[in-house]
């Protein structure tokens, strides 16, 4: 799903995403810790791009970190998500985003748990579950 390229310009991406999801998706914010939807969620099912839909996410990879965030071990497809280096906040992280529309999802971390040691730290805001039937 990740071959097709989703470009809009500002306008439709504000006219299409809630003022939450577009601080979020569209200018990096991140939601307040133990605040998102998917935090402590249990369902099983695929999450997906809040603004393109590009699967990103498999629920077998969901864990609770503690970071009152919702956390993944790994992409459900590498290729699924964009890895870009990120300086702000006057820190050296390494920002995750959707490969498909370019859209800020959250940030990985070298702390997660085997098999990967990787933390890809999502905002829910970022996120849709395509809940398992």
């Amino acid at each position: 799903m990740t071959a097709e390229q989703v470009v809009k310009t500002d306008e439709e991406w504000r006219r299409e995403l809630s003022p939450e999801r577009y601080a979020v998706l569209r200018d990096a914010a991140t939601e307040p810790p133990f605040t998102g939807a998917y935090t402590y969620s249990k369902e099983t099912g695929i999450y997906r791009c809040g603004a393109c839909g590009n699967a990103l996410f498999d629920s077998s990879t969901k864990y609770e970190s503690g970071s009152g965030w919702p956390s993944f071990f790994q992409p459900a497809v590498t290729e699924a998500v964009e890895l870009v280096e990120d300086r702000s906040h006057g820190m050296i992280r390494t920002e995750v985003r959707c490969r498909r529309c370019g859209s800020h999802l959250g940030h990985v971390f070298d702390d997660g748990p085997e098999p990967t040691g990787q933390r890809y730290c999502m905002n829910s805001l970022a996120l849709d579950l395509d809940a398992a039937t």
